[in-house]
């Protein structure tokens, strides 16, 4: 990426960065899969919200909140970055499973409203220690398909929350809000098969001296992460609206706390149809045409969703999951492609510019729902995502 003038430099970074090497699909598909049995537990919280609001008395606002305090951890995204750009810090990745499936799976025994938010706050250590090194060790073995590696990356943690609502409601509905807590042992068995399974798997480059730096990694990526700070806080209204919210906005209109989840999976199994195809399109038509045609393309299917009714909605709500949240692949290569020498430290920043977006935003459209109901809610975010098509055009081009 870059100037007309900086093509010929950037792809050489580019193939620096990948090696110019093969894309070693089963080493891929096995890091997609770490993704999946990390994610599956932190895709408890928006389908049991409604139980949580009615348990503790909590108002959307507070509700809300609960998501923020999941992403604080990620304030330290950038030096965890740095550490894994100067150390291996893999034995993290190994262990969060662990640390994740614990207290996601003691959520429904919190008795107090702070209790539960300790207890999400840990969850967000773990997911920071495992998501900051990860999309670097899928740019290592990707070769020259960098959107590829990063669409079945994203892909495994989409699965996760596809099926996370389903096994969270049917866990609740079979052994109690405050039973479920037993199934935590899925993930105690998959740190230990991530052990066996991926403990000599490196993140940095060989022969390759390790800088970890935020300072040098933000000069790196500044062009692009300028642009998709802009984009994430345009896209992040949507986001928040659909991934947060879509339980209780149906529950609210339907009165079903089944049919709330429902709608949840359908919306996250198009955004894992989505991910798996924006990656390898940006590959071959470039980033800031998907870019465009996703941001274009997802208000007017969550416009459609909330006017439609019957059958039609899910159709909308299927083309809102497909387009929504493709972008995210697409962004991950980018920043990667732009930090060659700092792509951890990168990455970290990357994350925490997208915790302070998903987290501001999700208290505010709480606090909107509270103030104008959910619906009203929905139509502002719609309008708001438009505004993230002009920064597209101030991205570099390849």
């Amino acid at each position: 990426m870059g100037s007309n003038k900086a093509t010929g430099k950037d792809t050489s970074a580019a193939e620096e960065q990948s090696g110019a090497a093969p894309f070693q699909t089963g080493r891929v598909i096995g890091l997609a899969l770490c993704h999946f049995i990390n994610d599956v537990y932190t895709s408890f919280l928006s389908p049991l919200l409604p139980l949580l609001i009615q348990k503790l008395s909590m108002s959307l606002t507070q509700a809300g909140f609960l998501s923020t305090v999941l992403q604080v951890p990620s304030l330290l995204n950038p030096y965890i970055g740095v550490l894994a750009d100067r150390v291996s810090v893999r034995c993290f990745i190994i262990a969060a499973p662990t640390l994740t499936a614990v207290p996601m799976s003691l959520i429904g025994l919190a008795p107090t409203y702070s209790v539960l938010l300790v207890l999400l706050f840990v969850t967000g250590i773990s997911v920071s220690i495992f998501h900051v090194p990860a999309p670097v060790m899928i740019s290592r073995i990707s070769g020259n398909r960098v959107g590829r590696g990063m669409s079945f990356y994203m892909a495994g943690g989409e699965v996760a929350r596809t099926l996370g609502p389903l096994a969270a409601i049917g866990a609740v509905s079979f052994f109690g809000l405050e039973g479920f807590y037993p199934i935590m042992v899925f993930g105690l068995i998959a740190s230990i098969w991530l052990f066996l399974g991926f403990k000599d798997i490196p993140i940095d480059r060989p022969g390759k001296k390790r800088e970890g730096s935020i300072g040098k990694a933000w000069h790196e990526a500044r062009p692009v992460l300028g642009p998709l700070v802009a984009i994430l806080f345009a896209r992040g209204f949507m986001h928040a609206s659909m991934a947060t919210f879509l339980p209780t906005f149906i529950e609210g209109e339907t009165g079903s706390l089944w049919l709330g989840g429902m709608a949840l999976t359908i919306f996250q199994t198009a955004g894992v149809l989505g991910v798996l195809g924006s990656g390898s399109m940006s590959d071959y038509f470039g980033r800031r045409r998907v870019l465009f045609f996703s941001l274009l393309a997802a208000p007017l299917g969550l416009l459609l969703f909330i006017w439609l009714e019957g059958w039609l909605r899910f159709g909308a709500l299927l083309f809102t999951g497909l387009t929504l949240l493709s972008t995210t692949p697409v962004m991950l290569a980018m920043v990667q492609e732009r930090a060659i020498k700092n792509p951890a430290a990168a990455n970290g920043l990357f994350m925490m510019i997208s915790f302070v977006a998903r987290s501001a935003i999700v208290v505010l459209v709480g606090f909107v729902g509270d103030m104008l109901g959910l619906r009203a809610t929905y139509i502002i975010s719609c309008l708001l995502g438009f505004l993230g098509i002009p920064f597209i055009f101030l991205l570099p081009r390849k």
